[in-house]
């Protein structure tokens, strides 16, 4: 079963491709450590099943960040769609 973490904060390039956007996501672990990962990192522990992430905004609305594919092919992160706006990751405050 994969390890779930709460997302608290992304770092962002300055590209407007979905590919692109996200450079890393991090959070805290149980023992209040910080822990910060790259995209491709984050996506290689989703699809290997080793981990798996969620955003909680606002308080007690998780939603599941999951992998996605653009059009050009490229994989990204994203949260699954629950019509909040603005997207639940993006709108994040950037990782120390």
């Amino acid at each position: 079963m994969a390890e779930n973490h709460r997302v608290t904060c992304i770092n962002k390039s300055d590209r407007y491709n979905p590919h692109e956007r996200i450079r890393s996501i991090g959070g805290k672990n149980a023992d209040g450590t910080a822990w910060k990962l790259t995209q491709q990192a984050a996506i290689e522990g989703i699809e290997s099943g080793k981990w798996s992430f969620y955003v909680e905004r606002p308080a007690g609305d998780r939603v599941r960040v999951v992998v996605a594919l653009s059009a050009a092919g490229n994989k990204y992160l994203k949260t699954e769609a629950d019509g909040d706006q603005p997207n639940n990751l993006l709108a994040l405050p950037e990782c120390p």
